[in-house]
């Protein structure tokens, strides 16, 4: 079987700044949105992985956020990125996707959270890895994120070493959080997926989320998952991308029947009452 080829090109957001994308072709039923982590891109091989693994349910557009990779601008760790969701989201519309699902992982996962509440215009949302509220702190990979982006040597050193742009300046008002931006999603169709050992963020981060938002919602908390691009097998991934047909109306694909147990851990999903089995 050949790899699939992406069609990459430059798209703009609407205050400007140029966004290296990449599109998969699929089922014109259905394309996914994919939002990398921090520091990460669609070109890395963890991200692009999902991406192929995803490509099995329908189209895929994957991008690259301010900041980061061959796109334009600066990071600002969540904020003006729902403008990238945004510009990413109508792409896929441009191309022809009856449907669209934004699928992120992290800070990913924290902005289609706050471009569904805040913009909307996506038909399924799938948060990976999400933080639930802004400046925790509670871990030490917590700690060292807000050292690489909150003074002068660690913004260098996020530059130099992980090839990322951050800005120089405070949020100035502070954005909605994403639990708060989750509980503006409505009735657009919510699943929050959160490892038991995310060394980033407890769990309680997601039922926050999840608690937050309106129905329809799921939470999935997977047994051995850790976090976010780095800890996501194919089983997990597969596994999200048949809720994501489902949620939009369209039948499972046979690929995803099959793709083994509900997490890529031994043990099923620890999820909530209304969750698809």
């Amino acid at each position: 079987m050949s790899k699939p080829v992406p069609y990459a090109r430059t798209i703009v957001t609407q205050d400007g700044v140029p966004i290296d994308a990449a599109h998969l072709s699929g089922d014109a039923d259905l394309c996914v949105v994919l939002a990398h982590g921090f520091a990460q891109s669609w070109q890395i091989p963890m991200v692009w992985r999902i991406a192929t693994w995803l490509n099995e349910f329908g189209g895929v557009v994957t991008f690259d956020f301010r900041g980061h990779g061959r796109s334009g601008g600066v990071s600002t760790v969540g904020d003006k990125e729902i403008n990238d969701a945004d510009v990413a989201v109508g792409y896929a519309r441009e191309l022809g996707y009856r449907r669209v699902v934004t699928l992120g992982f992290s800070m990913g996962g924290s902005i289609v959270l706050r471009h569904a509440g805040l913009i909307g215009g996506v038909d399924a949302v799938v948060a990976i890895s999400s933080p639930g509220q802004w400046y925790y702190r509670g871990t030490w990979p917590m700690r060292l994120v807000h050292l690489a982006v909150g003074n002068r040597p660690g913004r260098l050193f996020t530059r130099t070493v992980l090839k990322t742009r951050v800005v120089n300046d405070k949020w100035d008002p502070e954005p909605v959080p994403p639990a708060d931006a989750a509980a503006r999603i409505s009735p657009t169709p919510l699943l929050v997926v959160h490892g038991d050992r995310d060394a980033y963020f407890p769990v309680d981060h997601a039922q926050r989320i999840y608690a937050a938002a309106r129905e329809p919602k799921e939470l999935w908390i997977v047994p051995g998952f850790g976090h976010a691009e780095r800890g996501a097998g194919p089983a997990l991934i597969k596994r999200v991308g048949s809720w994501a047909r489902r949620a939009v109306g369209l039948d499972t694909r046979g690929a995803a029947d099959q793709a083994g147990d509900k997490s890529q851990a031994s043990g099923p999903i620890s999820a909530s009452p209304n969750a698809i089995a």
